[in-house]
This record gives structure tokens, sequence and C-alpha cells, in this order.
């Protein structure tokens, strides 16, 4: 029994770490996300107890009360949180594959597959829509050509496979940042899933170009927190 006490404690610790490091990630461009969320906490929990004293029996709201309002202040934390992250890495360099990093099962992502001199990247994702090739940059001219470049490329490897460019940014035309994800799965699915297999094993020996990936700083905490898109975004 020690044992498992002693192998279930790491996790705990870990998963209340990263609850504590989202918070404080949060709080740097939210300060009322802590505010916010107890009090979706302790109002669902009001709600239940009242109920409970005009309808009764009490204790049996109270233990349906817990779960919901537990649920609400998770859901209401996650989205404000990841809201903040969104807004401390836009428009710096990897911002959109950190997005990218977020989409749920049934795609495959690849940072950076092509890049140039002036920092401006192209990011690929592969899924039932096809391969979708996602540019950003400080100059929307410079990265539709470098779409357009990365679209030939892949388009040598699987000429008759669908290929969607997207641009991540705030000016017509273009998807941003905090949309990037809702954006790509409401795309058409216009391949099945047995392609989609087929697709991913023939670009994973494409490779990327040589010029050197852009590095830029994201700032210390902001990466955006994996569980927190709630499904239908």
């Amino acid at each position: 029994m020690a044992r498992n006490d002693d192998q279930g404690t790491p996790e705990k610790t870990g998963r209340i770490a990263q609850i504590r490091q989202t918070y404080k990630m949060a709080r740097r461009s939210d300060r009322w996300v802590g505010w916010i969320t107890l009090g979706i906490l302790l109002g669902v929990l009001a709600l239940a107890v009242v109920v409970g004293i005009f309808v009764g029996p009490l204790w049996l709201w109270i233990i349906v009360g817990l779960p919901i309002a537990l649920l609400g202040a998770a859901i209401v934390f996650g989205r404000r949180a990841e809201r903040a992250a969104y807004s401390q890495i836009e428009g710096q360099p990897g911002a959109a594959a950190a997005a990218l990093g977020t989409l749920r099962r049934g795609w495959e992502t690849t940072p950076m597959v092509g890049a140039n001199r002036y920092q401006d990247v192209v990011h690929r994702a592969v899924g039932r829509p096809g391969i979708v090739l996602i540019g950003e940059g400080s100059v929307p001219g410079r990265v539709a050509n470098l779409l357009a470049q990365e679209k030939k490329r892949h388009s040598r490897v699987a000429p008759e496979m669908p290929v969607v460019e997207v641009i991540v940014g705030r000016e017509e035309g273009q998807v941003p940042l905090p949309r990037l994800t809702r954006h790509l799965n409401k795309l058409p699915k216009n391949i099945r899933p047995a392609e989609v297999t087929e697709l991913r094993a023939r670009l994973r020996a494409l490779g990327s170009t040589p010029i050197g990936i852009p590095k830029g700083p994201l700032p210390k905490g902001a990466r955006i927190p994996r569980g927190t898109q709630m499904p239908g975004r």
C-alpha cells in the first residue's frame, strides 16, 4: 500500500504544480482569473444550497452541486488561461506551432517545415481536410510567397491531395491565432481516414527546408494549456 501511495504522490504533486504554473501565467494578463473562477465555484454551490433548502434534501443537492461547481470553475479557468496564453505569445515566432499543439486526435502536426531568413515560417497539419500549410510572419506578402513555395514542394510528393493555405494574423483574409485550431477543425473533410494515414507516411519523408529555424523567445510559462480546449470549439 505504501508503494502505491508513493507512486501516486509525484503525479498528484505534478498536477498541482501545473495548475499553479498555469494560474501564474494567466494572472499576468488576466488579474481577475482567480476571483472569477472562485466566484463560479461558490456561486454554483450557493445555488445548490438554496435549492436544497427549499426543495430538499439539502445533503443531496450539495453532493450534486459540488462536482458541477468544480466542473464549471475548471471550464472557466481553462478558457481564460487559454486566452491569456494566446495573448502573451501572439505575434512571436513559433506562436502558431504552440497553438497547433492543442489540436485534438485526428491531426498530425509538424512545426516549421519551411522558413526563410526573415523568420517567416510555415507549419504543417495533416488531417481529413488534407494538407494544411499554416504561415506566420510580419509581412503577409512575404509569408504568402513562402506558402506558395511550400505548396509546390508538398504537391510534388502528393499531387492528388488537397492543400489548404492559412496565414495567421489579424488582417483581412487571415486567421487570428486564438481561432486557428477552430478554423482547422471546421475545414471540409476531403479525404478518407485511410488516405490520411498514407499521406502522413509520404510526408514524413519530405523533411523540412534547410534554412535555419527561428527560435524566438516565448514568455516563460506561456505554453497553451493543452487540456483547456473544450469540445466543439
